[in-house]
């Protein structure tokens, strides 16, 4: 087992970029996604027993709301140039009163481009009208996603284009999350907000193994945490947690690093079939406090050494997030030292996956972090 004492080197002051839309996405968006486990093999039959599900199985109790169909649900246009669904949905109006009669908000998909990622119609040049459509029907959630974009605009037209369309929901009168999806081009997180966007996509695709989640959650997040905060998140993309890509521990690993980024907990997995183990990573409702905690602030790394990182995220109610990650392949014993962090004397420490405290520390605490495993903690200043 490696030996390490892990520090912070420094307390960075971080600054969050002002709220645009004050009243929606307080906090990042809870809720599921189709696209992960489903593709375009998606309908109406599905969706609503989706829906059924995040009820029955708890999800909503621990804050999953949004249920948001992605590619594929897209048909042609009426005579008046009006979006139409496609076979697999048949009414989406009902289908949105069906998810909002559980007492859950409904999301929907498109692209700035003539055609989305999956070849369906996409909103270029009826950005408007595609907006006042969705919000007839009753959507609450935008995936907006640059795909085909890229054959009619120059990447420099890129915030206005994605400021059309927010400017186009906000026209309607309905509250819409507007996500953005365009890879983190263009540094995105630096004029998001200001085109209206709640959250933007700051990579490419995840996929469901631990090398993609990784690299992802810990090396390509490290620049824009100053740009997010209540209203504006910064995205990672969906949680593969439950797709069995992974195993218990790094899906595990997975949860605590999005609940430290403040990112996105948009589940991905088949909601209606969980394991026990999925079940207890999702609805874990002291690691989702860390994500939803009101302060908005997006968690960073302080230390590296040898593949075990520390990150922390501070809390509105004076208290510290603290993660010990272990990225290498044997197990490592990590130590936090209080005065390093900005703390003194004893400090209370609990543990969240074992939801246990373990009592108060004077001047450090030390751990041994299993190979790819996470000890998330909750440190009382």
């Amino acid at each position: 087992m490696k030996r390490l004492v892990l520090f912070a080197l420094s307390f960075p002051l971080l600054s969050a970029s002002p709220c645009l839309a004050a009243d929606l996405a307080l906090t990042p968006p809870m809720g599921w996604n189709s696209w992960n486990k489903f593709a375009d093999k998606i309908d109406d039959k599905t969706v609503r027993e989706i829906a059924d599900a995040m009820v029955s199985s708890g999800m909503k109790d621990a804050g999953y709301v949004y249920i948001n169909i992605d590619d594929s649900w897209e048909g042609g246009r009426d005579a008046q140039g009006n979006i139409q669904t496609n076979s697999k949905f048949p009414d989406m109006k009902a289908l949105a009163d069906y998810v909002h009669g559980k007492g859950l908000k409904l999301g929907i998909y498109s692209s700035p481009g003539p055609k989305t990622c999956a070849d369906y119609e996409g909103s270029y040049q009826h950005e408007e009208q595609d907006a006042k459509t969705w919000a007839a029907w009753g959507i609450d959630y935008l995936k907006y996603d640059w795909c085909s974009a890229s054959k009619v605009y120059p990447a420099s037209e890129m915030k206005a284009v994605y400021k059309k369309m927010g400017d186009a929901l906000k026209a309607t009168g309905r509250p819409i999350v507007f996500s953005l999806c365009q890879y983190g081009q263009q540094n995105v997180w630096e004029w998001g907000a200001s085109v209206g966007g709640n959250l933007w996509r700051t990579t490419g695709d995840i996929e469901d193994n631990w090398k993609s989640m990784s690299t992802i959650g810990f090396d390509k997040q490290t620049a824009n945490g100053k740009y997010a905060g209540p209203g504006h998140w910064n995205d990672p993309d969906m949680l593969e947690i439950g797709n069995g890509g992974m195993s218990t521990v790094e899906y595990r690993t997975h949860m605590s690093l999005w609940a430290m980024l403040a990112a996105p907990l948009l589940a991905g997995n088949d909601l209606r079939n969980m394991d026990d183990a999925t079940r207890q990573i999702l609805m874990n409702k002291e690691v989702i406090a860390i994500n939803q905690d009101k302060l908005g602030r997006q968690g960073y790394k302080i230390s590296k050494e040898a593949g075990a990182e520390m990150w922390i995220k501070p809390l509105e109610n004076g208290d510290l997030a603290l993660a010990l990650f272990n990225r290498s392949e044997s197990m490592v014993s990590v130590r936090a030292v209080w005065e390093l962090l900005g703390l003194q004397g004893k400090q209370k420490v609990r543990d969240l996956w074992a939801r246990a405290g373990l009592g108060s520390f004077r001047d450090s605490y030390s751990r041994d972090v299993a190979a790819h495993s996470v000890v998330l903690l909750r440190v009382a200043r």
